[in-house]
């Protein structure tokens, strides 16, 4: 695994904004798709998509940690980034799953509770740059191997 780059000196504030954005965009969701019968319903569309998904293509142990199911072992092609949180399935390759991952992936995991269908198309308007999607934020930017820890 290759070292962290540093962040850009601005990336701080970049991200607080990027929140703050993500906040104000909240507020025009209809509270009832937000933390609700039909978000949970979501979650569980998710849920079911990620367990075909890792079953379909995980090669290595299954397990339940930090309230997630860990699918490992699955082609780099399968997966973004270092792995990806679908409901409540973490879908990740042959790197070992650290806490300190597992505590970001949670996370990802109560924003799909909370968004449920909503989840993948806000998090596609959040964009691909994690410094400025603020669900890559919220989730914490060095747990989630994004900058390095104590910057």
């Amino acid at each position: 695994m290759s070292p962290i780059a540093p962040p850009p000196p601005d990336w701080r504030t970049t991200a607080e904004r990027a929140v703050e954005r993500g906040r104000r965009f909240d507020s025009f969701i209809p509270a009832a798709l937000l933390d609700s019968r039909i978000s949970r319903v979501g979650f569980w569309y998710g849920m079911s998509v990620g367990w075909i998904w890792g079953s379909l293509w995980s090669t290595g142990r299954v397990e339940k940690r930090a309230g997630l199911w860990v699918f490992r072992g699955l082609p780099e092609w399968a997966f973004p980034r270092g792995g990806v949180c679908v409901g409540g399935c973490f879908l990740t390759g042959d790197v070992p799953v650290t806490e300190a991952v597992l505590g970001h992936e949670a996370v990802h995991a109560r924003q799909w509770r909370r968004y449920g269908f909503l989840m993948p198309v806000l998090y596609q308007l959040a964009g691909r740059n994690p410094l400025r999607n603020r669900f890559e934020i919220e989730a914490g930017l060095a747990a989630g191997n994004y900058v390095p820890r104590g910057s």
